[in-house]
């Protein structure tokens, strides 16, 4: 194996000294980054709803963590979100051969041809399919029609400034899913849990999006970070009070035990953290506080394990 790091090894975001990429033999490094697996905080935002919905139920179930599910979750979460990035790529190679953060990408540094990506995409995509196939008939159905919010996304940053809300409904989809996979239902606090996912995920991608502000003006690229300018923290700081109010909603709907309280409380402590810490024209800050929403997820989902636990105690 070949661990040198030329080729454009490491892009702006990558995780540098990632052992995957790092390990990775020089025809496999593109494929890696079209993958986004140096970029692990993906994959992390995708799961991390599904864990959280399905600790949840399992709280209510009271018979103690669904631990396969987790685990499956981990598995579709990395595959799925290693086959959206590649779709993601697919459709805006032109625009990332425009901003300075994404030129070097695979796709448009012309490291993997669109078809090389395209049978990428599908092996991927195979993947998720057998961890779908492993739940229930609620839990495929919805699985399915997730895809549709998938194949949309990547084209709506050119027709509104809201697509950080389209990655919302994409992203937050888990949480009906955890839900769904151990009642083969969906009830209202998986709803809530669903809608704090939504209003999360807007907010910490409107502080990602606040790396390519410059570049997206010029490419006419529309982002909830340009629409909200000087009040960006403002309006991140009420999208993440919205999220920490659903969760604690899903929480009473749900009467479980009181752990899953202090991890609301610890989730909504990270979420004013970051708010606090927003500097609209530092980068360098925009991505370490995209990145800390993995242990602010954690948290939330520490919480719901443990009430999970003490249920089934």
């Amino acid at each position: 194996m070949n661990a040198s790091p030329d080729k454009a090894r490491l892009l702006p975001d990558s995780v540098v000294g990632h052992p995957v990429l790092a390990l990775a033999p020089d025809w496999a490094a593109p494929f890696v980054q079209l993958a986004r697996i140096d970029r692990p905080i993906g994959w992390w935002l995708l799961l991390l709803p599904c864990w959280e919905s399905s600790a949840l139920a399992s709280a209510v179930e009271g018979r103690g963590p669904h631990l396969a599910h987790l685990a499956l979750f981990l598995v579709g979460a990395i595959a799925m979100r290693g086959a959206g990035s590649t779709y993601n790529d697919l459709v805006d190679r032109d625009i990332d051969a425009q901003v300075e953060r994404t030129r070097g990408r695979p796709l448009p540094s012309e490291r993997v041809t669109p078809r090389q990506a395209k049978i990428f995409l599908v092996l991927q995509c195979l993947v998720g399919l057998g961890v779908l196939l492993s739940f229930n008939r609620l839990a495929i159905a919805l699985g399915f029609a997730s895809l549709l919010i998938v194949l949309a996304y990547p084209f709506m940053k050119r027709v509104t400034s809201w697509p950080q809300a389209v990655l919302g409904l994409a992203f937050g989809w888990g949480g009906l899913m955890g839900w769904a996979a151990i009642f083969g239902a969906i009830a209202l606090p998986a709803v809530l849990v669903y809608a704090s996912a939504i209003l999360w995920t807007i907010g910490y991608d409107t502080i990602y999006a606040l790396q390519d502000i410059k570049d997206d003006s010029i490419a006419g690229v529309r982002s909830t970070a340009r629409l909200f300018g000087d009040h960006v923290r403002i309006a991140v700081g009420a999208l993440y009070a919205g999220a920490a109010a659903l969760a604690e909603s899903a929480v009473l709907t749900a009467h479980v035990p009181a752990w899953a309280q202090l991890g609301v409380a610890a989730f909504a402590a990270h979420l004013a953290w970051q708010v606090v810490s927003i500097c609209p024209d530092d980068k360098i800050r925009a991505l370490r506080l995209f990145r800390s929403n993995r242990d602010a997820g954690l948290l939330l989902f520490a919480g719901f394990l443990a009430a999970a636990i003490a249920a089934a105690i």
